[in-house]
């Protein structure tokens, strides 16, 4: 398994012949749709997994990391909840933007481990064009027995600005039980009325708002399921949807805004497996494993001398080492 240079703009995440994700770094949307890197995944067996710019709402794009209140910009897209007036388009709509490859720091490890991975750094840049954060993201992938996949994300945002920077989410904004932000996971709409699923069973839209390790989400059909696990130090609410579309999120800021100070950074992460309708019984095998991997990484005190280190170019990876009434 390994990621690969795709079209323009893209890398290939293969397993001998089979492509099993696309990851698109240079997206060409409109501002209005806060352009930012997606993942497209699909199952061992082609099944895709993920919806692209679905048609209640097009700013949705497959796996994406998207905060809808980052101070006062909007890096989920379209309009930005406002207390009092609903969804209100503003002149808020900030960008991620790649500006290079790293090399892996761990790149013996991750051969024998048959893990694929790649290291990036992104601008977050407003509408205005100024540099609001800095982020350092790694992806990784690896295969799950026969039938599955499992995918590891964890973004460092580092704030660029001078200002201290309040995450939040609608509902933080006084709009009840919206309180998406966060690793995004949008399925197809074919994955609609689906079954959510978390460590007691079958919970369906109640899981939203609801703080817990991991919920897994299996199409109607049972042809595929997927499952999120949370990688925060501590259970997230989630935002979880199934009845008008296919979306599940560890959600950290829900209920509370979370401040970060000019030059700290904050931490998101989470682990995903893409398999089949019984995907939740490796939740507490391989997702542990998943969660703990990614816990274990450095912490913001690190990602500073990080982000700030010379690195490579792109090539270093060719190698196989709506209604305003509607959540959005």
């Amino acid at each position: 398994m390994h990621f690969e240079p795709g079209d323009t703009g893209r890398l290939v995440l293969k397993d001998a012949d089979a492509v099993l994700a696309e990851y698109v770094y240079e997206p060409s949307e409109p501002q209005l749709e806060s352009p930012r890197p997606y993942l497209q995944l699909r199952t061992r067996d082609g099944r895709d997994v993920t919806a692209y710019r679905p048609d209640d709402h097009v700013w949705h794009k497959g796996l994406s990391l998207a905060l809808p209140v980052v101070g006062k910009h909007n890096f989920w897209g379209g309009p930005t909840y406002v207390h009092g007036e609903g969804y209100v388009q503003l002149a808020n709509n900030g960008a991620q933007v790649h500006t290079s490859f790293e090399a892996s720091d761990t790149p013996i490890a991750e051969s024998v481990g048959g893990i694929a991975r790649f290291d990036e750094l992104l601008d977050w840049i407003t509408e205005q064009g100024e540099t609001l954060l800095r982020e350092t993201r790694t992806v990784t992938a690896r295969p799950v027995a026969d039938d599955g996949w499992a995918l590891t994300w964890r973004s460092a945002l580092r704030n660029e600005s001078t200002d201290a920077v309040a995450f939040g989410s609608p509902t933080t904004k006084g709009r009840e039980n919206a309180g998406y932000a966060g690793i995004f996971w949008r399925g197809p709409a074919e994955f609609t009325g689906g079954a959510i699923i978390g460590p007691d069973g079958e919970v369906g839209d109640t899981a939203r708002g609801e703080p817990g390790p991991w919920l897994a989400f299996v199409a109607p059909d049972e042809s595929a399921g997927v499952l999120v696990l949370d990688a925060s130090e501590t259970d997230s609410p989630w935002f979880a949807r199934s009845e008008e579309y296919a979306g599940l999120n560890p959600a950290p800021f829900f209920f509370e805004e979370t401040s970060l100070a000019p030059g700290d950074t904050l931490v998101l992460a989470a682990a995903f497996v893409i398999g089949g309708a019984d995907v939740a019984r490796l939740a507490a095998t391989l997702g542990t494993s998943l969660v703990a991997e990614l816990r274990a990484q450095p912490r913001p005190a690190d990602e500073g001398e990080r982000a700030e280190a010379e690195v490579p170019s792109d090539t270093d990876l060719d190698s196989d080492t709506d209604s305003t009434g509607a959540d959005r």
